[in-house]
């Protein structure tokens, strides 16, 4: 299946040309470890569909639907066609047999979201497109289509559902406690489903250049004269490794209230797996397919997933991960390396890079400014 060049609302004419279909696709193909795991587990509950379908109910998907029907425009061959062209694309590449409805919603903040359990919709803001040019266009709406395909859904509506629950039981001893400890697994999760949707965006637009592009104009700002890839991929490297444990811990403290990983970290992460020999294998048409899903073992993928955070922990080179990896690996003089990451505190920088961290300065990020799924003003 083609796709055209188009010069329509300002946007690049670019070439045509074919793209691989990955026919029958499983979405286990693309889906970081976490995400996987956490799905295939949801998906083996019993009963599973019938009780979020009646949590959904209780959350307000159906009062959005009617809202972006009524005061939004919704794409199709007479209304942002181009829109429709890449959407009709990306669910062809990904198999996707029914084509989600798409919506236009007036709104100069560059956001998507994919919102629906059974039928779901996607949205996207005036901002975004007027933003993006084709392709990096195209890598977000794939991007959106794979969270379509996944049913990351999930993740929203238990989400808003027990974060609304959470004020109800405010006033229980240790109840909102509870509750909120759950939250942040989910987040934890939902932050995963977006690197998992990155990938999904990098199958449909199949060039990694558009995908990293889109991401730092999304951090940036539409002055891409101004702005460098690398550059921008330096920055989350820097931030990776800079600085000591009171920075790591600031890390921590800044990702946890958030549903989206920060937006250089994900450019960084998506590059890494478009080098990735999983990558190679899709693209060469090996991957797991859609109708053996029910047969995926959830200790499997447990353990695929617990593999791969131990490949994070031993392979950062944040402060902090370096000092937990070098424990487990059986390294001794815990004080001393304590000391030498905490060594600002006595007012010295860390004397062994190694042990405690380069002498960079951590920068504190920007707030999150939305919890909608979707690509968000981080995707």
């Amino acid at each position: 299946m083609s796709d055209g060049g188009h010069e329509r609302n300002g946007h690049e004419k670019v070439p045509s040309r074919r793209r691989r279909r990955f026919e029958g696709i499983s979405s286990r193909a693309y889906e970081h470890p976490a995400d996987r795991s956490a799905l295939v587990a949801l998906r083996k509950l019993s009963g599973f569909d019938t009780v979020f379908k009646a949590l959904s109910g209780l959350l307000p998907e159906r009062s959005l639907r009617l809202l972006f029907l009524s005061d939004s425009v919704r794409v199709s061959d007479a209304q942002f066609a181009h829109l429709n062209d890449m959407l009709r694309d990306a669910c062809y590449i990904l198999d996707l047999e029914k084509v989600p409805p798409m919506y236009v919603n007036q709104d100069p903040q560059p956001n998507a979201m994919c919102i629906g359990l059974d039928d779901p919709i996607i949205v996207v803001t005036t901002g975004l497109v007027e933003l993006l040019d084709e392709e990096e266009m195209r890598s977000v709406i794939g991007h959106e289509v794979g969270h379509a395909l996944s049913g990351h859904a999930v993740y929203r509506t238990i989400l808003l559902f027990l974060t609304n629950l959470a004020v109800r039981v405010a006033w229980i001893p240790l109840g909102n406690l509870a509750i909120m400890a759950i939250v942040t697994a989910l987040r934890e999760w939902f932050r995963k489903s977006e690197l998992s949707a990155d990938r999904a965006g990098l199958l449909v637009g199949q060039d990694l250049q558009a995908s990293m592009r889109g991401l730092m104009k999304i951090a940036g700002g539409n002055h891409l004269h101004e702005m460098n890839v690398d550059a921008f991929l330096a920055q989350a490297e820097e931030y990776e490794s800079a600085g000591d444990l009171r920075d790591s811990v600031l890390k921590i403290l800044n990702v946890l209230p958030r549903t989206h990983p920060f937006t250089a970290v994900r450019a960084a992460e998506l590059k890494k797996w478009a080098e990735s020999r999983d990558h190679q294998r899709i693209m060469d048409g090996h991957y797991p397919r859609r109708d053996a899903d029910k047969d995926t073992s959830v200790s499997d993928s447990f353990r695929q997933s617990a593999a791969s955070y131990a490949s994070d922990v031993k392979n950062s080179k944040d402060p902090l991960m370096k000092l937990v990896s070098d424990l487990a690996g059986g390294a001794g003089d815990l004080g001393g390396r304590v000391r030498r990451g905490f060594g600002g505190f006595a007012g010295g920088a860390p004397k062994d890079a190694a042990d405690g961290g380069d002498t960079g300065t951590g920068r504190t990020p920007r707030e999150d400014r939305s919890d909608d799924e979707g690509t968000g003003t981080r995707d």
